[in-house]
């Protein structure tokens, strides 16, 4: 009896022993396998947090990025996209100030009975008028005017200087460039080139869409639209140099040349250069007088709508009125006769 009991005795050592064994085995699993859980999830908790601070931080990047990249473009881009004309209205014409309220009636007017459902805001500088004119031309494919096609625009630079001794021309001055000097020449034939080869370009596509993303694409350009610009003032120079010259041998000449040159700063064209041309782009646009000059020079009709003339015979006016034969039409609208704006019909 007392071997059995001891050997009961010994059996229930061995079993207590194996079960704390057993317990102390898995309560050390389980403290690593919690240690390893929660090493685990902190990890991916910190894992989670610095994915999500990277998340924001490379998200407030990009924004500023964008946003860097739209405001240059916006910035660069000389004529930008196409408008709701009554969306812009409302915009800029709050208020009910007299004057607010008869801008608000004038688009109105364009917008019911022009049929004119659009605008393309036109940057706000000295050559904004230069700059609509010759945007539509483009956008329009239009070729050049028929004077133009006998002679090459490239070379009149030369004429003016050389063939009819026009030395004066040394005292152009190129907008805010303010230069002059012995490369006048040099300078202005280089712009001429320069419009011969857009106009060129621009008058043999066909397709309207692709001419739309050049056209983006040149009025983007600061330096090339600058140049532009320049060889248009020239144009008109020569113009009006052209028709001093028949004037003075007595040949019948338009009547907008007859104005011009009734006008004491503008009685030839060297006071017509000095007293106005050289200003354009830097102090100051084109006055009315002018607009005829550059529609004639063009070959187009420019007509343009004077907001600021609503319910009077000058709110629709053409430069020229009157033209030989049947010219293109392109169309301005202004608040003020100083900034002009794209119309979309």
């Amino acid at each position: 009896m007392a071997s059995q009991a001891g050997v009961g005795e010994d059996r229930n050592d061995q079993v207590y022993s194996w079960t704390l064994v057993t317990s102390q085995a898995l309560d050390t699993a389980w403290r690593v396998a919690k240690g390893s859980v929660v090493l685990a999830v902190s990890f991916l908790v910190g894992t989670l947090c610095y994915l999500r601070r990277l998340h924001l931080y490379l998200g407030h990047r990009l924004k500023r990025w964008i946003g860097y990249l739209q405001r240059r473009f916006k910035r660069n881009l000389s004529v930008e996209a196409e408008v709701d004309l009554l969306s812009y209205c409302a915009r800029e014409w709050k208020g009910e100030t007299p004057h607010a309220k008869l801008m608000r009636k004038a688009y109105e007017e364009l917008f019911w009975r022009r049929h004119i459902k659009c605008v393309r805001q036109v940057r706000r500088d000295n050559y904004d008028a230069l700059r609509s004119v010759l945007f539509q031309i483009f956008s329009q494919g239009l070729s050049f005017p028929s004077w133009m096609k006998e002679k090459d625009i490239a070379k009149l630079p030369e004429k003016l200087l050389f063939s009819q001794g026009c030395n004066w021309i040394q005292q152009y001055s190129f907008g805010p460039e303010k230069y002059t000097g012995s490369n006048v020449f040099g300078k202005l034939r280089k712009c001429v080139e320069l419009l011969k080869a857009q106009w060129t370009e621009f008058s043999g596509i066909k397709d309207y869409h692709k001419r739309g993303s050049m056209c983006n694409i040149l009025f983007s350009d600061a330096t090339l639209e600058y140049k532009l610009y320049e060889a248009l003032k020239f144009i008109m120079l020569y113009q009006v140099t052209e028709a001093y010259e028949q004037m003075k041998t007595g040949k019948v000449i338009p009547s907008l040349f007859r104005l011009l040159f009734t006008r004491e700063t503008s009685s030839d064209p060297l006071s017509f250069m000095m007293n106005h041309l050289n200003s354009v782009g830097d102090t100051c646009g084109l006055d009315q007088i002018d607009m005829f000059v550059l529609g004639h020079s063009l070959g187009v009709k420019i007509k343009v709508f004077r907001l600021f003339r609503f319910n009077s015979r000058d709110f629709e006016v053409c430069y020229p009125e009157e033209s030989p034969g049947e010219w293109p039409e392109v169309s301005l609208l202004t608040e003020n006769d100083r900034h002009y704006h794209i119309p979309v019909f």
